[in-house]
This record gives structure tokens, C-alpha cells and sequence, in this order.
């Protein structure tokens, strides 16, 4: 059994920064790439990051380049979101999904294993 866990969530002020991480535990896994998407009330969960990781490439949703970096830590095979210059719109539950061969990195549906989510605020 696999298991994301997302952590680093909380409330911060508009321009503010915070640092998502996501630790895998469980079975051993090879995977494709992982990814961070987000869901805000009342709105369908949109892709923001994803990193493959064979070669380390990463990709970005237009609304989050030059702001987030998406990373991560080999020997812990841990995924981490660097979220800076945070704005209000930014306000949704962050999810991390990893993906086992499917290369459709901004589909949630390419994705095989999912956290439970960390919640993060951005006041105005």
C-alpha cells in the first residue's frame, strides 16, 4: 500500500510564502512524476505543479509560474511545492498525486495515488 502525506499548510497574509511537502510511505513504487493539484470551494481540483521523475522536468499552471517551485528531496523521496507571493486566489486544498506511467501531467485522472490533502489560506 502506497500513502501520500501533504503537510505545510496554514493561513498567511497576501505576498506571504509557505512550503508544501508531500512524504511517500508504504510499498516501494516506480513512478512517472508527481504533482500538486488544488481544489477551492465550490471549484473543480485544477493542476498547479508536476515534476516527472526521470529527468526532473517540471511543469506549471500559468496562474502559479514565477511564484511556485516545484522540488524534490531523492533520498526522501519527498515532493515539495514552494509556494511564494501568494495571492487570496491562491486559497484551496492542496492535493499531492503521484502518477505511475501516465505522462498527462495536468490531468487528474493520470494520476494513480492521492494525499489527503493540506489546506491553505490566503488572507487579503
Amino acid at each position: 500500500q502506497v500513502q501520500l502525506v501533504e503537510s505545510g499548510g496554514g493561513l498567511v497574509q497576501t505576498g506571504g510564502s509557505l512550503r508544501l511537502s508531500c512524504t511517500t510511505s508504504g510499498r516501494a513504487f516506480s513512478r512517472n512524476s508527481m504533482a500538486w493539484f488544488r481544489q477551492a470551494p465550490g471549484k473543480e481540483r485544477e493542476f498547479v505543479a508536476a515534476l516527472r521523475w526521470t529527468d526532473a522536468s517540471t511543469y506549471y499552471a500559468d496562474s502559479v509560474k514565477g511564484r511556485f517551485t516545484i522540488s524534490r528531496h531523492n533520498v526522501k523521496i519527498t515532493v515539495y511545492l514552494q509556494m511564494n507571493s501568494l495571492k487570496p486566489e491562491d486559497t484551496a486544498v492542496y492535493y499531492c498525486a503521484a502518477a505511475l506511467t501516465d505522462n498527462r501531467h495536468w490531468i487528474a485522472n493520470a494520476y494513480d495515488y492521492w494525499g489527503q490533502g493540506t489546506l491553505v489560506t490566503v488572507s487579503s
